[in-house]
Order: structure tokens, then sequence, then C-alpha cells
């Protein structure tokens, strides 16, 4: 027994695995900027990302496949001003034990964020010109070496 859902961001995108039939299961929605902004404590300031999950359920365990697609928007590290990144990933995921519930909504966020690169920075030219004039009146600049003195005795 399969399905295909699709879901709304207005569900809550929890599976109750002990409902469901041994079978596989396909999950299809969307993360959009109003659920980026439900969450706290992130640095994500929002973003469109479509999510699909496969679930193969089986009598003792499960495998579950999880795809993220879209952008989401950060803070450049350079700059200060908002930017896209884009993803585009895939992760088969495993558990050490079978949990009663899937919150794919939760899953897809740390799919999200295991992804992102270390560094946000727009590309060489995207900065905020202003704020990359103030960074280089502030940059350290090196001195000329002091000359040391020989005592040639």
């Amino acid at each position: 027994m399969g399905a295909c859902v699709l879901m709304t961001e207005n569900n809550a995108h929890i599976v109750e695995l002990k409902r469901l039939e041994v079978g596989q299961y396909d999950y299809a929605f969307s993360l959009s900027d109003s659920y980026f902004r439900e969450i706290e404590d992130t640095f994500l300031l929002g973003g469109n990302i479509e999510v699909r999950a496969h679930l193969a359920l089986r009598e003792q365990d499960f495998d579950l496949m999880v795809s993220i697609d879209g952008k989401v928007m950060v803070t450049c590290d350079r700059c200060l001003e908002p930017m896209s990144i884009e993803l585009n990933e895939e992760q088969k995921m495993e558990f050490d034990d079978e949990p009663e519930v899937l919150d794919l909504n939760w899953l897809a966020y740390e799919l999200i964020i295991v992804n992102l690169p270390t560094v946000h920075c727009h590309p060489e030219g995207g900065c905020n010109p202003e704020m990359i004039a103030l960074l280089q009146d502030h940059l350290c600049r090196t001195h000329e070496e002091p000359e040391y003195y020989h005592n040639d005795n």
C-alpha cells in the first residue's frame, strides 16, 4: 500500500508512524518565509524550499529519504546585507531508535542547516559597496618593519 500526500504549510507535517500500514509513502510540501519566521534562534531570514520525502515503512524499521530544493535567505558575513543561497540536496536519514512520529518540517530544516556553506558571502562584487568602503577604511594595514640596530662589535 502506498500514498502520495501533498501537504500545505498549514499542516503540521507530522507523520504518526504507528497509524501507518507497512508500505511506501511520499510527502511533498513547501517551507516559505512564514515557516522560517516562526523558528526561534535561527539565522535564516526566510526562503522558499520544496520538500519531498519518501518513507518506506516495514514491520520492524523504515527508510526515509528527504530532498530539498530552493533558496534560503541569510545575512552576508562581509557586508551584513541579505543574500540567497540555493540548495538542492537529498539525504537518506537513519534513526537509532524507531520514533513514534516524524516531524518532516524539522528534518527538512536540519537538512537545510547542515548543507549551508560555513561562510555566507555574496559573490565578488555583490556586496553593498558602502559597507565594503567602510571595511576598507578600517582595515589594519602593516607598517614598515622597524629597523633594528646592529652592533658590529
